[in-house]
């Protein structure tokens, strides 16, 4: 009992220390802050979180760009785009998500703001016509991916019916949903409770979690995610996913 009080002590300690204002400076949350209307937020949001693997400056420095093809006035751009519009975005690319990919996701969310309310709207229903994150990331994926997308993009939104961690859909949730005091993630989106967050799952969360014997799952999957956040609900049943805070800043900025 003391070993398990101890560790969330530390995970506890560690989550407070990174879950401040300085760390937004480093994190493409950084993106969706340069914001203030709540449709602007969570288009930022969610186009940085689509983008948000590799090097973090690299990240931050291709989420800027993005938002320069929607002149900084992401839901004016997408409430008013054409077919021309969608072109802007061609020669975007970062990675892998290159090639029309860009262009897809703009027209897609097109699509959702004018005939399903918006990112909010249909995830939240997705959450509570399921009971679930899961149920809400697949009716999520289902009406993403409805406007014919290039067979290409189809990677680039995580399909938890195959057994996907959706580490960028769940981060993106954690901005949108968990209400921070600290003034990082936004805690916007009132339908969702951040008791039913996922884990944003990745391989520096994954490793130190393994290395605390908070995950015995190796591969990083939705099991593993399921794992993971079952044991951090043990700890905080209200707000499982603050510790992303922690087990991230031990990977990336401790080496732990």
């Amino acid at each position: 009992m003391d070993v398990i009080e101890d560790l969330k002590e530390f995970l506890e300690g560690k989550a407070a220390f990174y879950n401040r204002p300085e760390f937004i400076e480093s994190d493409p949350i950084q993106i969706p802050h340069r914001f203030e209307r709540k449709e602007d937020i969570e288009i930022a949001a969610f186009l940085t979180s689509a983008i948000s693997w590799g090097r973090r400056t690299m990240i931050i420095k291709k989420a800027g760009e993005l938002m320069g093809l929607l002149y900084h006035n992401p839901f004016e751009f997408l409430m008013n785009a054409t077919k021309a519009d969608f072109h802007l975005f061609r020669d975007f690319q970062y990675r892998t998500f290159k090639d029309g990919d860009g262009g897809y996701f703009i027209k897609s969310l097109q699509n959702i703001y004018l005939n399903y309310g918006g990112l909010h709207e249909l995830l939240a229903k997705g959450f509570h016509d399921s009971g679930s994150i899961n149920g809400a990331l697949a009716i999520f994926r289902e009406i993403f991916l409805s406007k014919f997308p290039p067979q290409r993009t189809l990677k680039h939104v995580a399909d938890v019916n195959r057994g996907s961690a959706a580490k960028k859909l769940n981060m993106f949730l954690r901005w949108m949903v968990r209400t921070d005091n600290h003034g990082v993630d936004f805690g916007i989106w009132k339908d969702i409770p951040p008791s039913a967050l996922m884990m944003p799952l990745d391989v520096h969360t994954g490793n130190v979690a393994r290395k605390l014997n908070l995950l015995t799952r190796k591969q990083n999957d939705w099991k593993a995610v399921e794992e993971i956040t079952g044991n951090l609900r043990e700890f905080d049943p209200d707000d499982p996913v603050k510790y992303d805070f922690a087990l991230f800043g031990l990977g990336v900025f401790e080496n732990f």
